[in-house]
This record gives structure tokens, sequence and C-alpha cells, in this order.
């Protein structure tokens, strides 16, 4: 088979069935090797690309590379190596495997031109992450797990559904722009948004996400929502209600945020705070919209892999990442320390950092359209991101009141990959144009205008002083243990005590009629008895005049129906 008949990420999802195989150094040696087989083939590809194959009369495009692909293409690869660069450490062959097949097929999910292969690739993804929960091995992460594969599984069953209405309807499967036009598209809609995580859809991730290894959170917080992004960008840029479900989602999950113990939860609420400004940009749909969404997708994998990565350091070291047991860290943890602070510095789009030079374009791109509210709730949610989630981080593992804890700096497989994406993410934020040269659509923007620097440089230090007073005055919310309802307690709490309660109920109903039921019964029998038993009316030995008669009565009365009707 030719090279570019290969679906890109194929690579590494067979690459993964070799590691039950291998054992010791050889694992670490293939984990390292094959994303980098993967993206050599990748790369090898040309940039305008598609394979067109024909099944059972429908046309069908498994491969389709072009300029929006190959962002998503090129990101994922990235943080496939880094990632796994990070899980060296890890002696556990079947989270090797499954973190390589998620990876694999999140790639060619983006390179699918056709809704079934999208499918394919989608249901593939649902299972190998699930996978990755599982690798922690205990009954929290089974629970989880288990709760996150029936949210992706309900996501792929919506997807097929629509892929099903839209061929009746079309004739066609092909995956192009779908808007919300009809019931098929509405679902396909709906499907992309339990993975992108919409408001009241999201909280599979920061259920399932902490529970998994820190190695394997890395990879989570990668592939699924920003495969969903991909996938929304591709077949509902321009459509307006995603304007406000984006709004949504830049204010909500900062509530959790600020009150969250755990802080790996805390970067989850953070990550779905961030989902929204892409989903915002997807809704604009003008052209420097969809480049600040890839620009955004691109930059937000990197600082937010740097984020889980100090946070699955810290988890590695101390056991726990419970900010109300955490602080001082930086005292044993420097180097840790340093890179979440570049994270949470490109996250918070401070000017020379990753997220400046992406988030700015949606926010340009909003501006441009005249949506001066859309402007001011970007603007206004990024601010407050940055003091109820960015800072808090660093500050409550890393440079807050002192814990006592004197953990051993994290090992050097996960120093290594903490710096070479720290360094992916400065370098983006001094080069911008080595971002901006591979976006889907030409554009003439410069970030460093004296009129966005100092814009941003002001509202940044409005929030770092709002975090500050806030801090000092003790209205900051405080890290305690506690439990913070989200919607995930209809069914995780409600729905389980509703259907107990009914089970109860049934089961004293059948108690109540059971009796009477036991009764009637025995009464019919008694009466079939009486007339089937041995002795019964139509069981004895009837004589033939008798016979003749009972026919001439049925006939007669047969005869008056058919004459009267």
């Amino acid at each position: 088979m030719a090279t570019s008949s290969l679906p890109p990420g194929s690579v590494l999802v067979l690459g993964a069935l070799l590691f039950p195989l291998l054992r010791g150094r050889a694992a670490q040696a293939w984990l390292l090797v094959l994303p980098v087989l993967s993206g050599l083939h990748f790369l090898s590809l040309p940039a305008e690309h598609a394979v067109h194959l024909t099944l059972l009369g429908y046309e069908l495009t498994p491969i389709r590379i072009d300029a929006l692909s190959r962002v998503w293409g090129l990101i994922f690869h990235v943080a496939a190596l880094l990632a796994a660069v990070y899980a060296l450490h890890h002696r556990d062959s079947t989270h090797h495997a499954a973190a390589m097949a998620y990876a694999g097929s999140a790639i060619g999910a983006v390179f699918a031109g056709d809704l079934l292969t999208l499918f394919l690739w989608w249901e593939w993804t649902a299972l190998s992450s699930s996978m990755l929960i599982w690798a922690a091995r205990n009954p929290r992460a089974y629970k989880a797990g288990m709760r996150y594969l029936l949210m992706h599984i309900l996501s792929g069953v919506l997807l097929l559904g629509g892929a099903v209405l839209l061929l009746r309807d079309t004739g066609s499967l092909q995956f192009d722009h779908l808007g919300l036009g009809s019931p098929a598209t509405g679902l396909i809609f709906l499907a992309f948004g339990i993975k992108c995580a919409f408001p009241l859809l999201h909280n599979w991730m920061a259920d399932a996400y902490p529970a998994a290894t820190p190695a394997g959170t890395v990879f989570l917080g990668v592939y699924s929502t920003k495969l969903a992004v991909y996938a929304l960008a591709r077949g509902y840029a321009g459509t307006d209600c995603l304007l406000w479900i984006g709004a949504g989602m830049v204010l909500f999950p900062l509530v959790y945020a600020a009150l969250e113990n755990n802080l790996r939860r805390v970067l989850v609420y953070s990550l779905n705070n961030q989902l929204g400004f892409m989903v915002i940009g997807i809704g604009l749909g003008t052209p420097l919209a969809l480049n600040g969404v890839a620009a955004h997708a691109f930059c937000h994998v990197l600082y937010k892999s740097l984020l889980f990565m100090a946070m699955g350091a810290v988890l590695y070291r101390t056991g726990h990442c419970r900010g109300s047991d955490l602080g001082g860290l930086c005292r044993t943890m420097p180097w840790t320390a340093a890179c979440c602070l570049i994270g949470a510095a490109s996250i918070g789009a401070v000017p020379f950092f990753a997220g400046f030079v992406s988030k700015t374009l949606i926010m340009a791109a909003a501006a441009e359209e005249h949506l001066t509210a859309l402007y001011l709730l970007t603007l206004i949610a990024s601010g407050a991101a940055f003091a109820l989630a960015d800072l808090r981080v660093p500050y409550t593992a890393f440079l807050g009141p002192d814990s006592g804890l004197r953990p051993p700096e994290a090992p050097w497989n996960m120093r290594i990959a903490m710096a070479l994406t720290a360094s992916l993410a400065v370098g983006i934020g001094w080069f911008p144009d080595r971002l901006y040269s591979i976006l889907p659509h030409a554009m003439d923007y410069h970030p460093y205008t004296l009129e966005h620097v100092l814009a941003k440089a002001q509202l940044l230090v409005f929030a770092a002083l709002a975090f500050a007073l806030t801090l000092r005055l003790g209205y900051y919310p405080a890290a305690i243990r506690a439990i913070h309802l989200d919607t995930d307690w209809l069914y995780r709490r409600f729905a389980p005590a509703v259907i107990r309660a009914a089970a109860r109920g049934l089961g004293r109903l059948h108690s109540a009629l059971t009796p009477p039921a036991r009764r009637a019964r025995a009464a019919g029998a008694a009466g079939i008895r009486v007339l089937a038993g041995p002795s019964g009316l139509f069981s004895r030995t009837w004589s033939t005049g008798a016979m003749v008669l009972g026919a001439a009565i049925l006939l007669g009365i047969y005869l008056v129906i058919y004459y009267l009707h």
C-alpha cells in the first residue's frame, strides 16, 4: 500500500498493538519512536491531498488533507511526542498502547473527509481514551471511566444517527459545512457538542480527567475536545448560536475553578473556559476568527499540556493535588514551578507568551464584526480567568503558604517534557509569524502593536491586583475540602435515587397485588376445569343429535349477522 493511501495517525494505532510484546527499555524506545514515525508519514503527504473510494455505491473520503486539518494534524503529532516523553517513567504497556491508539485515532478523525470514517475514528477515540482512565487501576477511575465512556458512546450514536439521516436526505456522507438546517445536522451538532463540553454537557471532563494517571491526563487534555473544536469549525462555522454557547463556556466554569480544591480539576474547568473562546470564534465564522480558532487550539494544546504536566508531577511526588494540602513546593520543585508559571502566563495571554498571539485573534475578530457586547464579554472573561484560575494554580501549589511538604523534583523525563513544551509556548509568543504562516486563511495581523500590548497589560495588571487584594483581605475562596455539585449530580445521584425509589414502589405494589392475583388465577383455573376438565362440559361425549343441533344454531346466528350486515 502506498504511504499516501495510509491515513495519518494509523501508524500510531497499528504501532500501539506492539506494546504488549515489549518490555522495559524496548517499550520506552518504541513509545518515543512511534510519534516520530507517524509525524514523518504525515509530513510526507502533500499539503492538499484526498483519497476517495466507493463502498456499497456511496463515495467515501477516508483521507482529506487541507489547510484547516493540517494545523490540527501538526499539533496533535507534536503533543503525542511531548506526552510520550512525559510518560516514559510508566511501566504499563496497556497505558502506552491506549495513549498511542488515542492519539492516532484523533489524528485519523481530523483527516476524515466523510461522516462514516469520522464516526469510526470518533468511537475509537472514545474506547482508547477510556482505557487511559482505567489505567489508574483503582475503583474511582473505573467508575469515572465508565461514565466517560457512556457519554462518548452517546456522542458517537448521535453522530451515526445524524449521518444516516443526512444520507437519506442528501444521498451523501461527505463531511463539509453542514449548518443547522435539519434534524440530521442537529444530531451531529449535538454529538460534537458533547465532545466539546458544551454547557450542561461538560461534566464528564471534571469527572474523568482527574481520575486518570498523571501522564494519562496530559493525553486526555489534548485530543477529545480539540477534535470536537475542529469538527465544529469544519461543519458549523458561522452558526450564530455558537456565539452564545461559547459565551456561557467562558463564564460558568470560572465559578467552579475558583471553588474547586483539586488543582487538576481546576485545570479542567479552565480548559472548558478556553474552549469557549474557540467556540465563539467558530460562531463568528470569518477568516480571521477561524484563524484565531486554529491558532488558539494549537497554543492551547501546548500550554494546557504544560499545566497538566506540572500538576501531574506534583501528584506523582506528593500523591495528591489538593490545594488545601499544598503550598511552598517551589523550594524543592523549582523546575516544575517555573514551567507551571510559564503555562499560567501562556493561558492568561500575557504578552510574549503563546496565548497572547492566539486569543487576541478571536477578540479582534469579534471587534471587527462590531459585536461590542461579545468583545467586552471575552475581555472580562479573560481577566476573570487570569485571576480565578490561571494565577490560582501556581500560587496554591508552589508560591503560597508553606505546607511543610518537601517532595523531590519531578523525574528527568517529566522535566524534559515540561521544558520542551514551555520552550514552544514561549517561542510562539516571541515569533508568532511562524504560527500564523500555517493557518488556513491568509491574513495581515500584527499582535504586538502598542494598542494591543497596553490593553492586555492593563487588564492583566488589574486582574493580578484583584487576585492579590482578595487574597490579602480574605475574600478569595479558600482551598478547602468540599464537594461542589455539578450537572453530573443529576445522573450520578438524582437519577439513581429516583430509580431506587421507583423500584421500591414497584416492589411494594407487587407485594400488595400478589395475593389478589393469586386468588384470581386460582378462580380462573377452577372455571377452566369446570368447562374443560376431565368431567367438564366440553369434555363430555355428546350425542349426534346434540352436535347437529349446535351446528344448526351456529349457522343460523351466522346467517342473521350476514343479512343484517
